[in-house]
This record gives C-alpha cells, sequence and structure tokens, in this order.
C-alpha cells in the first residue's frame, strides 16, 4: 500500500513541476483563499523581453521588503560599491598647557548604519569603537574638557519614521528609525525574566541603558516558544510600552526594541567611557537636535580623527540577505545625503525619482521609505521587472546580485523551494509584512534561461505557510521553464 501511495505521490508532483509558467499563475490565482487578494506577477526572459507569464502586472500594491531592491540597487548605482560613511569628530577649542579643552567635542555624523553594529562585530564587543575613540582623545592630549560632548546628525534632518509606517512597528528593532547618527543597530536590549504561565513578567535591565525612560511593562509568560511581543514608542520620546507574550520559567529573556534617540545617545553612552578614563566633561552630553545650535565646520573647528563605515556592498549584502530595514533606510538616506547633503527621506525620495524616472517606467509607483516597512509603498511587478533587467545590464550587476538570497540555501528564503525545482535556481529577496507577501528576483532556468520575476501578493485569507507553499508552485513553474 506505502510503495502505491508513494508512486501517487510521485504522480502528483509530476503533474505540479510539468505546469507552464502561465498554466501556474493562472491557478494561483484562481485559488479561493485568494479572492479577495491583490495579485501582482510578472516573468521575463531577459535576453529579448519575452514575458512568459503575468498576471495584473501593472497593479502597483504593498510590497513590503521587495522594495529593499530599490534601495540597494540605488546605492550602488548611485554611491558605488566602496562608497563608505564617515563619522567624524571635532573640537571647536583650544587645548592649554594642562590639556584642557576650552570648549566641546562634536560627534559630526554622516549616516553611518554599520557604527557598531551586531553585523560587523563580535557578540559583545559591538561598543569598543568608544574604547578606542577614548585613546584617541587621550593622544591629542587632552584630559580635561569645559564644554559638552555634542552628537550632531542633523545633515540628514529629525523627521523620525518614514509615512506609513505602523505604531506597533515603531517600537521594535525592525522599526527602528535611521539618522545621521546610527550605533548598535539603533537597538536596545530588554532583559525580561518570566515565571508561570500567565503571570506578569518583570522587566530586569536595558541595554545600552536610557537615562529618562519610562517603561510600562505589561508582557505576560505563556506558553510560546519565543518572542512574542511588541514594543510601542515614537522616536525621541521616552516612553515604552510592551505587550504580548515571552515564554515561561526564563531567567534572562531578551526582546529587542528601538533606541529612541541614537544621536544623543551615543553622546551620553561615550561620556560614561571618557569620565571612566579619567577625562572629565563639565557640561555632559547633548545633541545638535536639543542644542539648535549653526555650526560651520570649516570655521573654529579642528578635525581631530575620522571612522569610516563599511562599504555600501557589505552593508547592501546584510540588507538583502536578512532583509534589516535599518540598512535599507539608511542606504536610502545616504543617496540623499550624498547628491543634495540632505540625507532626510523626504529629499532622497527625490533624489531617488531624479535618477530612475530618466532610465526605468516608473509610472503609478509611489514610494515612502527604503525597506518598505510603509504601507503607503505601491510597486507593481512591472515596476520591479524594469529595475531588475536595467540592474542585469549594469556594470554593478554582479555586486547587485550577490546580495540576494538564494532559494533553499541562504538568508530569507533558506527554507523557499528547498527540494524544488527552484532549489539553487532563484537569487530573490523575499518581503513580508501582515496580508504581505513578495518574492521578486532572478532565476537560472532549467533549460539555462536567464529570467526576472516579481510576485506580490496582498490581502490574502489563509495562513502565510499555506500562501507560501501555493507561490512555490509558480516559482518552480518559472524555475523549469
Amino acid at each position: 500500500m506505502q510503495k502505491y501511495i508513494f508512486i501517487l505521490f510521485l504522480i502528483v508532483v509530476s503533474v505540479i513541476t510539468a505546469q507552464t509558467p502561465k498554466d501556474a499563475i493562472n491557478r494561483f490565482a484562481q485559488d479561493p483563499t485568494l479572492k479577495n487578494a491583490l495579485v501582482s506577477f510578472k516573468a521575463v526572459e531577459i535576453s529579448d523581453g519575452n514575458v512568459i507569464a503575468s498576471f495584473d502586472p501593472k497593479r502597483a500594491i504593498v510590497s513590503a521588503s521587495t522594495t529593499k531592491l530599490f534601495s540597494t540597487a540605488s546605492a550602488f548605482e548611485i554611491l558605488g560599491p566602496q562608497y563608505r560613511a564617515i563619522t567624524r569628530i571635532y573640537i571647536d577649542g583650544p587645548i592649554d598647557s594642562l590639556g584642557i579643552l576650552h570648549g566641546n567635542i562634536w560627534i559630526r555624523g554622516g549616516g553611518d548604519v554599520s557604527l557598531g553594529s551586531k553585523f560587523f562585530s563580535n557578540e559583545n564587543e559591538e561598543l569598543l569603537f568608544l574604547n578606542a575613540w577614548t585613546d584617541s582623545i587621550l593622544s591629542k592630549g587632552i584630559h580635561g574638557v569645559t564644554g559638552a560632548v555634542i552628537s550632531d546628525g542633523s545633515s540628514f534632518g529629525y523627521e523620525g519614521a518614514p509615512a506609513g509606517w505602523a505604531t506597533n512597528d515603531l517600537g521594535n528593532y525592525f522599526g527602528a528609525v535611521s539618522g545621521g547618527i546610527n550605533f548598535y543597530d539603533n537597538t536596545v536590549k530588554l532583559n525580561f525574566s518570566s515565571g508561570k504561565m500567565g503571570s506578569k513578567t518583570i522587566l530586569k535591565s536595558i541595554y545600552p541603558k536610557i537615562d529618562g525612560l519610562t517603561f510600562s511593562n505589561s508582557v505576560l509568560a505563556a506558553n510560546v516558544s519565543g518572542d512574542d511581543c511588541y514594543v510601542y514608542g515614537a522616536p525621541y520620546t521616552y516612553q515604552r510600552l510592551a505587550t504580548g507574550k515571552i515564554p515561561a520559567n526564563q531567567s534572562n529573556f531578551i526582546v529587542k526594541g528601538s533606541m529612541p534617540d541614537p544621536e544623543l545617545h551615543l553622546a551620553k553612552y561615550w561620556l560614561d567611557i571618557l569620565k571612566s578614563k579619567g577625562i572629565d566633561v563639565k557640561n555632559g552630553a547633548t545633541s545638535q537636535r536639543i542644542f539648535l545650535g549653526k555650526n560651520n565646520y570649516a570655521n573654529n573647528f579642528t578635525l581631530l580623527f575620522t571612522q569610516e563605515g563599511k562599504s555600501v556592498k557589505e552593508i547592501a549584502y546584510w540588507t538583502n540577505l536578512k532583509s534589516v530595514n535599518l540598512f535599507a533606510e539608511g542606504l536610502f538616506n545616504l543617496i540623499g545625503y550624498e547628491t543634495k547633503n540632505i540625507g532626510s527621506n523626504t529629499e532622497s525620495i527625490k533624489v531617488f525619482h531624479q535618477y530612475w524616472d530618466a532610465k526605468i517606467n516608473l509610472e503609478g509607483m509611489t514610494i515612502h521609505d527604503g525597506s518598505g516597512l510603509s504601507r503607503l509603498n505601491a510597486i507593481s511587478a512591472d515596476h520591479f521587472c524594469e529595475l531588475l533587467i536595467y540592474m542585469s545590464k549594469s556594470k554593478e550587476f554582479e555586486n547587485f546580485k550577490s546580495t540576494l538570497p538564494i532559494a533553499g540555501k541562504t538568508g530569507t528564503i533558506k527554507s523557499l523551494c528547498r527540494g524544488g525545482i527552484g532549489e539553487g535556481r532563484i537569487f530573490a529577496k523575499s518581503g513580508t509584512i501582515n496580508k504581505v507577501k513578495a518574492y521578486a528576483g532572478y532565476v537560472k532556468t532549467v533549460s539555462g534561461k536567464d529570467l526576472v520575476f516579481s510576485f506580490t501578493v496582498n490581502n490574502y485569507s489563509c495562513s502565510t505557510s499555506d500562501l507560501v507553499s501555493k507561490m512555490e508552485q509558480v516559482l518552480n513553474a518559472i524555475a523549469a521553464y
């Protein structure tokens, strides 16, 4: 009996994988669990532009993290793969014979998102760069400061979160806002302990410490396997609320939240390190957003040292492989900073359109951020395929493609099409937010053809895991083309 069941299974698999791409997407679109859904799909041969299958390809809908394809492509094209954001340390006064700086120490941010990042540091060594900065201050003969440590990320503005970000995203690590100064991935680690199921948890500590933060904890212990809680709180505010569940009977359970004000916190954290090394700073630490001074670093400022961030290529790799929102926003803001000297979201959107509108057809596209967390973004399969074809002919293609996860192998699509024809043949970015699932990228087919594709679904009524299984049938079909 088992033998016949196995044979039947093989027949079913062969029927599914034998579908043409057109048959596969049409069958997908007719699924009753998708009767209220929006679907935008297209698959195109790169060599001649032949459309092998499509479904409502001009429908611009919420695309989630596949939006990162546009932000990383923009960074490669506009900034170049070796571009590095630079953080500069200045002083604005003289140093007397006793080693006293009569003035302030300034941290001038250049939008580096890699500073103190876990993706580029060993665990628990993320903030060691501040020790190196302190050693550099000492090497300049500075042993005391009459002014303050001031962080200045003003070149990137203080707009806060991009339009369309949900309030229940902002307090979480994935809702951390990018600015002129970023460090430690703009996150805080919340250390909880939990007791029996149904009991209230205890927030034991927050790292890095945040002075003035008030925290309301409604997180409960439950029979869950991981982090099932949300942290609420807007940028630059010092009130946080945590709700949801964590596993019961844990002595130390880490939940990551967003840092309220990285610009200010970096100055304060460095102040502690300076004092621990015997450097007294009379006026403490503050930030440009609070200080509201007007600076011209060309006059009466002395550059002490600089710190280069990681390259666009290195940051883009993690942006797409692990879908790091902060990195995508940082790269997106850098195109505005480098082009207009203003790294705000508003200016970067303008630069984005100025660059791409002259190269590909973005009619009907709406973009509000670089990560895809905004639910106001609207991007069609046509838009994605236009971008992907353009990048396939760019000198930056290999750099760009190398950042994409491989189906069944790596990154956010490590389990996608595993064991199917698409495994190892699909190089794509995934996208996931509530009721949105998307994939877009490149395919090397069984017959050796090179394709681009985009596949986005909004407002489906089945579970996400069921939807992915249905999408895999279409993806395997285009891989078999």
